[in-house]
């Protein structure tokens, strides 16, 4: 990702912003705080690599959401496998709206993790349009700038590191590495976990005499958020 941002500048931080919003949860700390550190180095400018970053999740939250609104559980269900979301993941945030208004939007977008999904959940949820584009652009640009912010202030000391640690860079690359690949497999498991018991569910109801075979847990009806006036 630093190599990627280093020489493609705004290009991978668009790309990088864009991807994180549309739930799948690579690191937009690493994404922010580098470009400031790029910013630092005058490779990227800070007020632009704000805007830009911030463009680039706002435009790919607004794609997660259009895909919660208009395909509904039923597309939810049918594709987020594919992002390795658990139900639970979808459920998660769902309980972090549930009760509150649509400021909630706000505060989930600044919760790391949570946030990838938000824009999925909130159209999940039914969040009207507008306040979504309020709330998300709010969260968004706190977000952005403070990560942008904090990477800038520690410029000086990134390049420090960088020489301290460049002898073991083979082995800080591993280890990250070692990381994504355990946290992926944790995600596919449990995924697969889930499917099976989706699949023991269904044949139990089907064994039953007489008995039509339910919905799969995950496919319910849709709930639709709460306005501000009834949220927490």
């Amino acid at each position: 990702m630093t190599t990627f941002l280093t020489n493609e500048g705004y290009l991978a931080l668009v790309i990088f912003a864009f991807v994180q919003a549309c739930c799948i949860p690579i690191s937009s700390e690493i994404t922010f705080g580098f470009a400031g550190v790029l910013a630092y180095e005058h490779h990227l400018t800070i007020a632009l690599v704000i805007i830009v970053g911030t463009l680039g999740e706002l435009a790919g939250s607004f794609t997660a959401y259009g895909i919660g609104r208009k395909g509904g559980r039923s597309a939810v269900e049918r594709y987020r496998r594919y992002l390795l979301m658990t139900r639970k993941d979808v459920e998660r945030v769902e309980r972090f709206f549930d009760g509150r208004g649509a400021w909630a939007v706000a505060v989930a977008r600044v919760i790391p993790l949570v946030r990838a999904f938000v824009g999925l959940v909130a159209g999940l949820v039914e969040v009207p349009a507008a306040p979504f584009a309020i709330f998300n652009l709010i969260g968004t640009v706190v977000w952005a700038t403070a990560l942008t912010l904090l990477g800038y202030a520690a410029g000086s000391d990134w390049a420090k590191a960088s020489k301290t640690f460049s002898h073991a860079s083979d082995l800080l690359a591993l280890i990250v590495i070692l990381a994504l690949v355990v946290l992926i497999v944790h995600k596919w498991l449990q995924v697969r976990k889930e499917r099976k018991a989706d699949v023991a569910l269904a044949e139990a109801a089907a064994a039953r005499p007489g008995a039509a075979a339910p919905d799969a847990p995950a496919v319910t009806g849709r709930h639709r958020a709460p306005t501000d006036s009834q949220g927490g």
